[in-house]
């Protein structure tokens, strides 16, 4: 079981599915809480929203600050030094969150790991690591941190894909998430691909069409 600490929301008794949803850089698992009633899912998909905390360390662009982040981010430039070890750590703790929701019943096949910014790097690169059949993965405003990630061979291109990005976004402009999206697709994902008229957020016609393909995704 992992002990990672996290917030749980359930939209009704007996969940038959869950997702497990990472926050960004500086946020904690409360960030992404109030969008749950705002989803507006129907009685009969009753669901578990599992929001983990990510541990405070050192985040070498914010002059070595301490806070909470899945890993360090060392550069924003592209082609810049990453923080390969902390993106697979990460990884391995949201695996852990995998397993734990398989302990309480929840089959993979029933599970979505979603995230937001470096929530959605993690969420991505778990997918691409864990070989595992899962309902979908969400990628908010995010990118695909390790791109020799899509070269493994625990890569299961069959899982359903969103990914969204804000157009005007000024931390991670959208090409990035725009260029992550295609690479996945041509990887053999099924990626559904969304923009929006906003910056490094989440918008109402976003959350619309979270709502609208998680209805798809987790159809029973």
């Amino acid at each position: 079981m992992s002990d990672t600490q996290t917030v749980e929301v359930q939209t009704g008794p007996e969940p038959s599915a869950s997702v497990i949803w990472l926050h960004g850089l500086g946020a904690d698992g409360h960030d992404f809480e109030p969008i749950v009633p705002e989803l507006r899912l129907p009685d009969t998909l009753p669901l578990r929203f599992v929001f983990p905390h990510a541990p405070v360390r050192p985040v070498t662009i914010n002059g070595g600050m301490a806070m909470r982040a899945w890993y360090d981010i060392i550069s924003l430039d592209r082609g810049g030094p990453v923080d390969s070890a902390g993106i697979n750590e990460s990884s391995a703790t949201l695996e852990a969150l995998i397993a734990r929701e398989e302990q309480r019943g929840i089959g993979s096949e029933r599970i979505v790991v979603a995230g937001f910014s470096q929530g959605g790097a993690i969420a991505i690169n778990t997918v691409l690591r864990s070989g595992k059949k899962l309902a979908g993965l969400m990628g908010l405003s995010t990118w695909l941190a390790l791109s020799d990630a899509l070269q493994g061979d625990a890569v299961e291109a069959s899982i359903p894909v969103f990914m969204a990005h804000g157009q005007f976004d000024p931390m991670i402009p959208m090409q990035y998430g725009r260029s992550s999206a295609d690479a996945l697709a041509k990887a053999g994902f099924d990626v559904e691909w969304h923009d929006y008229p906003m910056a490094h957020a989440v918008c109402p016609q976003e959350i619309d069409d979270i709502r609208t393909w998680l209805l798809g995704v987790l159809a029973t």
